[in-house]
């Protein structure tokens, strides 16, 4: 694994292990079924404005150009997928994790005991901690579980192991722009879900980091590390979460040299770095050092990277 990492702070960290489970993409096969709705939130589509262009935008992410896209109607889940979500999958399916075959995961330094014992992390951001054992159902390595935290994000999943349960569930990964088209809840150019501040009247609105990263955390929110996924108000389409608390997998490729929405599952394979795109921010955000908790930032990801903040949702056609 490499120790020099493209992403900065809290965004997520490339796992950089062998390249087995990317041999053949099952995402370009189309093998998605078709599944239920129940649950799912209808999106009529249609055009929106996508990007932003603003300071606070990453323009070496691709963020920009704001432009029109437009979509064809589809639906989408109001949460990210849970743990006790992914613990059916796992019943059901005998499915285990690139986390579990690799036998180690990327874990938050802040969430390990002070006496846990030292290993390796990432040279630029050293927070993130080599931990072996870790996994979707142990989220900080063996000593933890999930046992209380069934309506938390399931984390600690790769691409491969977000699309294995949509493939299950009949369902999909959503595009960058189907994800930035119902993040935005109907409004149009605002940098939230529920506009431009980022806590209006001092309420917060999503789980991020408060305080001096990494050392501090002052929980203002009320939360430390991952949080229920119906925590927080909803947008304006009933969906929670849409930043904040864990990164999304979307299904796109990421090319910081195009803008979100230019790459989609191109046919013609992926670009330089084989990185897929996720969405949303987490729980590690903090305007100083990572403002990636925003409608329109974007980050790439290595498909087989497993970490502690980063889960999806699923979406299907209508």
């Amino acid at each position: 694994m490499s120790e020099q990492e493209e992403k900065p702070a809290c965004c997520a960290p490339s796992a950089g292990r062998a390249t087995t489970s990317l041999v053949e993409d099952p995402v370009d096969r189309g093998e998605v079924r078709s599944g239920s709705t129940a649950g799912l939130v209808r999106l009529d589509g249609g055009a929106f404005r996508m990007g932003e262009e603003r300071d606070l935008a990453y323009a070496q992410d691709g963020e920009g150009p704001v432009r029109e896209v437009r979509l064809d109607p589809y639906w989408i889940s109001p949460t990210v997928v849970t743990v006790a979500d992914f613990a059916a999958f796992v019943d059901a399916t005998g499915h285990r994790t690139d986390a579990e075959l690799w036998g180690w995961s990327f874990v938050f330094g802040g969430l390990l005991p002070d006496d846990f014992p030292p290993t390796r992390g990432v040279a630029a951001a050293p927070w993130w901690r080599q931990v072996e054992g870790a996994y979707w159902w142990c989220p900080e390595g063996p000593h933890s579980d999930v046992v209380q935290r069934s309506d938390h994000p399931v984390t600690h999943v790769s691409f491969r192991d977000a699309h294995a349960y949509c493939v299950w569930a009949g369902l999909r990964l959503p595009t960058e722009a189907e994800w930035e088209y119902a993040a935005r809840g109907g409004l149009e150019g605002c940098a939230f879900p529920w506009g431009d501040e980022l806590e209006p009247s001092g309420e917060h609105r999503m789980n991020v980091w408060q305080g001096e990263f990494p050392g501090r955390n002052e929980c203002a929110d009320g939360w430390y590390g991952t949080c229920p996924v119906g925590e927080f108000a909803p947008n304006g389409y009933g969906l929670y979460n849409m930043t904040g608390n864990v990164w999304e997998w979307c299904a796109d490729w990421f090319d910081p040299e195009h803008p979100a929405g230019d790459v989609g599952t191109d046919p013609k394979g992926p670009p330089a770095g084989q990185r897929r795109s996720a969405r949303g921010g987490s729980y590690l955000c903090h305007e100083s050092h990572c403002r990636r908790y925003r409608v329109s930032a974007r980050q790439g990801v290595t498909p087989d990277s497993s970490i502690g903040n980063i889960g999806f949702r699923c979406v299907r056609d209508a």
